[in-house]
């Protein structure tokens, strides 16, 4: 068994039961403030596509099966738009040949405002057989689609054998991207960012799609359907954030109003605030599984954005085009150091 792998499947039932507690945490402050919960998929969400065969729902509601085969994909959004909360689901990748598959969780208003929408990605790329899945996230505000802000991963652990808690908190003063609780991107709002830090209400969104295009080495390798159907699990949702009508957001006070408090009380969730060691693990995560950010890509962006912060340990380690520029001694060490870091991230999962 690889050795990145290793801890994640020993301590999975550990995470998967402290993630959800720190998930249920209380505010600070009050309370009286309503926690996050796990949401039916009745009550919070309907189908996009994919028919009554590439969507399919467990008899409790809480899980949803995405398919995806030669025929179309499948996926659902949110019934209401947020403006800001907290978006969660534990979820489960299709195993074995997955090339050319996206498997995306995100946020976005595209279907409201066209050529000003708002995003928030996670996004899953698929892999040929016994090449592990990467993954990317984004943002972008306002229609910044000509300034992306991705970031690409791998893993530390095999995303197909067993759930894991993918988790995006959007404040109005920040962005977090976590998993398993353990936060891996924090984007901090800046005045210099304007317009391109997302500010309006955004839906929820879970899909599987054929992005054979270029989701694996830039479409070399396309999706192979005679692996299909792929098969993504999602349970657990949680929704938590101000209901928001964008239309109306505009005309009145009110609902601008209720979702003052309901800002107040993200800025204090706990997946707000991370802890000495969260960060850590953070700036381990991104020094081991980062392979890609547009901060170090300096032929795309000569001047970093200004939401960047500069780490000199990756500037060191990344090229020019944000890129990781590992030398001869750091692959001969890698498999030790990938053991020994996935070891340290994940002793955090123990604090209370």
């Amino acid at each position: 068994m690889n050795n990145q792998y290793r801890f994640g499947f020993s301590l999975s039932k550990t995470i998967v039961c402290v993630t959800f507690l720190l998930l249920l945490q209380p505010f600070a402050g009050g309370a009286t403030a309503t926690l996050p919960r796990v949401i039916s998929f009745q009550k919070g969400f309907t189908q996009l596509f994919g028919g009554d065969t590439n969507l399919l729902r467990s008899g409790d509601d809480n899980t949803v099966h995405l398919h995806l085969n030669q025929y179309t994909g499948a996926g659902f959004r949110s019934l209401d738009m947020y403006n800001h909360g907290l978006f969660s689901a534990r979820i489960k990748l299709p195993s074995e040949y997955t090339a050319g598959i996206v498997v995306a969780f995100y946020t976005s208003n595209g279907d409201v405002f066209e050529k000003t929408h708002d995003e928030l990605d996670f996004e899953f790329l698929g892999n040929i057989k016994g090449k592990p899945w990467r993954f990317q996230t984004n943002l972008y505000g306002n229609g910044s689609t000509s300034r992306g802000r991705e970031e690409r991963y791998t893993l530390w652990f095999d995303p197909s054998k067993a759930y894991h808690r993918y988790t995006i908190l959007w404040t109005s003063s920040k962005i977090i991207f976590s998993i398993d609780n353990i936060p891996i991107r924090e984007i901090q709002r800046t005045d210099e960012m304007g317009a391109d830090f997302p500010s309006k209400p955004m839906s929820l969104y879970a899909t599987i799609w054929d992005a054979s295009n270029w989701a694996t080495n830039g479409g070399k390798y396309k999706v192979n359907y005679k692996y299909a159907p792929f098969v993504t699990e999602m349970t657990d949702l949680l929704l938590h954030g101000c209901t928001s009508n964008p239309i109306q957001q505009l005309s009145t006070d009110n609902n601008n109003n209720n979702c003052v408090e309901m800002d107040k009380q993200l800025e204090t969730i706990h997946y707000n605030n991370i802890t000495p060691k969260q960060r850590a693990a953070m700036k381990r995560f991104r020094e081991k599984y980062m392979y890609y950010s547009y901060c170090y890509d300096t032929l795309r962006y000569p001047v970093p954005p200004p939401e960047c912060v500069i780490d000199p340990v990756l500037r060191q380690r990344f090229k020019e085009t944000g890129r990781p520029n590992f030398d001869r001694r750091h692959r001969r060490h890698s498999r030790k150091r990938s053991h020994v870091l996935s070891s340290q991230i994940y002793e955090i999962q123990d604090e209370d």
